[in-house]
């Protein structure tokens, strides 16, 4: 399985932060936001990767992962001229998908909750039909919803409806098998002029080959889209990471402890960040496994 990082669009609602810097870069706490998502990816057990932004922002996520050998990663890149919506990812990133099923994963969504890899390991063995997830929200109108019948099975998904039919949305993490491509070429601009995924997720659903997995009681799903929830994000990583000592979406940490990178190469990652926190927790790992019999 392959995956995508879109981390496109203007970022309008957190003007003026992203007036000259993608949203993706900003940073959440202690981490560009795009650590988040990669991190997902890369525990998922997914090693090559796309990342599709603007033209003005594709050099600067360019200049910060590189090719992504330092992580033992594949990384390429694709420029969106337009914002045209989320199942463009797929026609941008035809051919770097290729014959393979796929990963699509939003640039501005944080995930973190209990038994997570475990969910995202078993997400990866997908090879046919399509897998998405539903999450409890109080104002699901902002986001894609699933409907379900009186025995709770999935009947539709309605995009960003004015009367929704159920409190579940849909998190921005989408598995698809190869057919996700085809699918995607055929469908047509909604009224908000937009590729949309949830024209993508209704095909799979008209087909029987759409699963949605509910994301429990418990598990965080953080959108980071304006100012407020960008830095409820930003203290709940904080309360997180202090908490417990340890770092969320750290994805130098998760490529060694995945075995991408040797420890000499993790302590090589961190000399230039010595000065901080997040080099200096690097570092300790090294120091912790070094002094380890």
């Amino acid at each position: 399985m392959k995956g995508i990082i879109l981390a496109g669009g203007s970022g309008t609602r957190l003007y003026p932060l992203t007036k000259v810097i993608s949203k993706q870069m900003i940073p959440v706490y202690d981490k560009p936001m795009i650590y988040y998502p990669l991190s997902v990816l890369m525990i998922a057990g997914i090693k090559e990767i796309l990342i599709i932004s603007t033209p003005h922002d594709l050099p600067h996520f360019q200049e910060l992962f590189g090719d992504g050998s330092h992580l033992g990663l594949s990384i390429d890149y694709a420029i969106q001229e337009k914002p045209e919506g989320l199942a463009q990812a797929f026609l941008i990133g035809k051919n770097f998908i290729g014959t393979d099923s796929v990963c699509l994963i939003l640039g501005d969504n944080i995930f973190f909750g209990p038994g997570f890899s475990k969910i995202l390991r078993e997400s990866t063995a997908l090879d046919e039909g399509g897998l998405i997830f539903g999450y409890l929200v109080k104002d699901p109108e902002r986001y894609g919803v699933v409907e379900f019948d009186a025995c709770r099975n999935v009947i539709g998904i309605e995009e960003k409806p004015t009367k929704p039919k159920s409190k579940y949305a849909v998190p921005g993490l989408y598995f698809y098998d190869n057919d996700v491509v085809a699918i995607a070429e055929q469908v047509t601009p909604s009224p908000r002029g937009e590729l949309e995924i949830t024209d993508v997720n209704n095909e799979y659903l008209r087909r029987s080959k759409l699963r949605v997995e509910p994301l429990g009681r418990g598990f965080c799903w953080l959108d980071t889209g304006t100012h407020e929830s960008l830095q409820q994000a930003s203290s709940y990583i904080q309360a997180v990471q202090e908490r417990q000592g340890l770092k969320v979406a750290c994805i130098e940490e998760i490529a060694y402890e995945l075995g991408y990178i040797t420890l000499d190469e993790l302590a090589n990652l961190a000399t230039d960040m010595l000065k901080n926190q997040y080099g200096q927790y690097i570092a300790d790992i090294v120091a912790e496994k070094k002094m380890a019999p």
